[in-house]
């Protein structure tokens, strides 16, 4: 199960294109709602989430965590103890750890990027303690997967899917989106 917590001002592209592309590749993702099942996003769009925080499960299922970029909502994904948990029970686990736009500073002050290579929206690279910052659109480091902004989410999650199906089905994932 690949979990993408959405918390109130997270950002609806960066989230809602990248559970898309993870269930074009046939992978089981819900979106997990912070504070209840109707979240609303950075642009006041609602949506309903899959799953409640409490109907989350931290088990062996759990193949990634991924936090959607926005504002307040990075803010309100890292200030929420029960996602910091799961956050930290994929890295232990070797599970991936997905973060795009803002939300890598949550990865970096928890010390989770030292040493690997990250890419965040522009003026949040000050919060990727110990990374090498990177400038690609999206950094894939071990089970650390980041991208910089709503921009790149269809690559943020192609590159996700990959971990799981493959370099040459995630590219046939990525060309039958007409990225170009």
């Amino acid at each position: 199960m690949i979990y993408v917590f959405l918390a109130e001002g997270f950002e609806e592209v960066e989230a809602l294109a990248t559970v898309d592309v993870l269930r074009r590749a046939g992978l089981e993702t819900a979106t997990v709602g912070v504070g209840g099942k109707l979240i609303s996003g950075s642009h006041s769009i609602t949506v309903q989430a899959d799953l409640t925080l409490d109907q989350a499960v931290m088990d062996d299922a759990l193949q990634a965590v991924v936090l959607p970029g926005g504002m307040p909502g990075t803010t309100n994904l890292q200030n929420n103890a029960t996602v910091m948990a799961f956050v930290d029970y994929a890295y232990a686990n070797g599970r991936l750890v997905c973060a795009i736009c803002a939300a890598p500073s949550v990865l970096g002050q928890k010390g989770l990027l030292k040493g690997r290579k990250a890419c965040c929206y522009p003026g949040f690279e000050k919060f990727l303690e110990g990374a090498e910052v990177s400038g690609q659109p999206v950094c894939v480091d071990g089970n650390v997967i980041t991208g910089r902004a709503c921009g790149v989410a269809l690559e943020f999650g192609t590159a996700i899917a990959e971990q799981f199906i493959g370099k040459e089905k995630a590219q046939k994932l990525w060309d039958s989106l007409c990225h170009e």
